[in-house]
């Protein structure tokens, strides 16, 4: 074959096979679109036959609306036929009970006028009986006033003779008859007096101090005195590095977190803890303990150790209350309370643990007032819970008194026991059972060894306070009382009267306060005094 006839061969080969490609493909295309349009066709029929379905199913459900519609219009047409018959039935029963009470009220209407005219009648009679007595009555009083005229004039003839027999006027023989008979009773009287004073004041002194001797001397307390400082042992010297700590880390940790000063001298296996606040210092003291015995010593360890003896301490708080309530004996308190009753074992006044002293009023007052018959419940919780304002921080202002009582009141303990805590610092009291307290409260404070004072600083307050009453003209001399609670000043009474005693009580007050520091209150008396005293032999 030459060389064009290869050529056309070629030609015509691709020709071919494109025609046939070609074709191949037109057919492919052509059976997808086909393929294609077979299924959009089978879905459309699918989405007609829902369409349809759904027509059927709203047709039904339009159907039984209207059966409902058609049955709710019959069952309303029958309420409606049924209320109409109820309403003509109610209509006649009222109106035949109308007629029966319209009845009812003319029948009484009628019995009321009968009895009316039955009193009308009875009354004419009665006016008549009335007119006849009245004219005796006129007749018999007209004899009575003839007969005391002859009487009156009978006894002015007998005070006339009398009068000139004893050559005096009735007038003053009345006034010397009653003179007399005053004398006679003020001596009387006066005698009595004296007398009863005397009984009363004996047996009244004498009941006192049976009773507190008896109540002091059932009574058996424990005294806790105030502390600001605690030993904390150590295993050894070497764990007092470790408490130091890299460059004194450790224990500037400690010191931060419980506020509390960590003294470590040359004392053999002890540390010192330096605070005022006791709670802080119990903190520091357990927290120091727990980290000793973990042996892991570093300020992320202590501030752990820290948090967790706060929770240990609030939980022994707790404990601690509910212990006392026992112990004592009274029932019914409040949690608050009870937490704040533990709280008073890390408080301190004058050196003395205030919950021991709380313990101690409490069951004093309890006995004394079973003793005089007093309500020995009252007296006993007003007792226990008359310093629970101690409790209290400084953030609430006022005398511990008064926030006592307020906090109790909020708690709801009983209006009486309040009373009792708010007037146990005051003169006047309103109840047996506060008056029980304060006593109480006065001997807990003054018995010897609840508080806890050197002699000298003892001997020296005491001083102050009498010096500041000897300052004043006109005293004869100055008694300082209940450690150093209350001063007693007597005064001359030829030159010091009522008023100028008053107005030395206030300067005395005044001086005190500008020129004295002391805790709580003191209280001042002035005594102006003059006695007259005679023997009858």
């Amino acid at each position: 074959m030459d060389t064009l006839s290869i050529a056309i061969f070629a030609v015509l080969s691709g020709l071919f096979v494109g025609l046939l490609g070609g074709y191949l493909v037109r057919r492919l295309i052509a059976g997808s679109r086909y393929r294609s349009a077979v299924d959009e066709a089978t879905r459309v029929q699918e989405e007609a036959k829902e369409a349809v379905d759904e027509a059927t199913r709203l047709q039904e459900e339009a159907k039984e609306a209207v059966d409902e519609a058609t049955r709710l219009q019959e069952e309303a047409k029958e309420k409606e036929r049924i209320l109409l018959l109820e309403a003509k039935e109610e209509a006649i029963r009222i109106r035949s009970a109308g007629e029966s009470e319209v009845r009812e009220w003319r029948s009484e209407q009628q019995g009321v006028e009968r009895r009316l005219a039955s009193r009308e009648e009875n009354a004419d009679r009665r006016a008549t009986n009335l007119e006849h007595r009245e004219r005796d009555l006129n007749q018999k009083e007209q004899e009575a006033d003839k007969a005391r005229a002859e009487i009156d004039k009978l006894t002015q003839q007998e005070v006339e003779k009398l009068e000139a027999i004893a050559n005096l006027s009735v007038a003053e023989a009345h006034n010397e008859l009653m003179q007399r008979a005053e004398e006679e009773i003020k001596h009387e009287l006066a005698v009595r007096y004296r007398d009863m004073e005397d009984t009363a004041r004996s047996e009244a002194s004498d009941t006192a101090r049976n009773i507190l001797g008896q109540a002091i001397q059932r009574l058996a307390s424990d005294v806790v005195s105030e502390v600001t400082l605690t030993n904390v042992p150590l295993p050894n010297d070497e764990m007092k590095g470790r408490l130091i700590g890299r460059e004194g880390r450790n224990i500037r940790a400690i010191e931060k977190a419980t506020g509390v000063d960590l003294i470590i001298d040359e004392t053999p296996e002890a540390v010192t803890l330096s605070c005022f606040d006791p709670i802080r210092r119990e903190v520091a003291r357990l927290s120091i303990g727990k980290l000793i015995a973990d042996g892991r010593i570093h300020p992320a360890r202590i501030e752990e150790m820290v948090a967790k003896s706060e929770k240990d301490l609030e939980e022994t708080i707790r404990k601690m209350g509910e212990e006392t309530v026992l112990d004592v004996g009274v029932r019914g308190m409040n949690t608050e309370v009870i937490h704040l009753l533990g709280r008073l074992k890390y408080r301190f006044s004058y050196g003395e643990n205030v919950l021991q002293h709380s313990i101690e009023v409490g069951r004093l007052a309890g006995m004394m007032a079973s003793e005089i018959g007093a309500n020995v419940k009252i007296a006993k919780t007003g007792g226990l819970l008359h310093d629970i304002g101690k409790a209290l921080t400084h953030e609430v202002e006022g005398p511990h008194a008064e926030i006592g009582a307020d906090v109790a009141e909020k708690n709801k303990v009983a209006k009486n026991i309040c009373v009792t805590i708010r007037e146990h610092h005051d003169d006047e009291h309103s109840s047996p059972e506060s008056f029980i307290v304060a006593a109480a409260d006065a001997i807990s404070a003054a018995r010897p060894g609840s508080r806890r004072d050197t002699v000298e600083h003892y001997i020296k307050r005491l001083e102050a306070l009498e010096d500041v009453g000897r300052a004043f003209s006109g005293v004869e001399r100055v008694f300082a009382l209940q450690a150093g609670r209350e001063i007693r000043v007597m005064v001359q009474p030829d030159s010091v009267d009522d008023i100028a005693a008053s107005e030395m009580a206030r300067g005395i007050v005044k001086k005190i306060e500008e020129t004295l520091t002391y805790p709580g209150q003191i209280k001042v008396t002035v005594i102006r005094e003059r006695r007259s005293v005679e023997y009858a032999r």
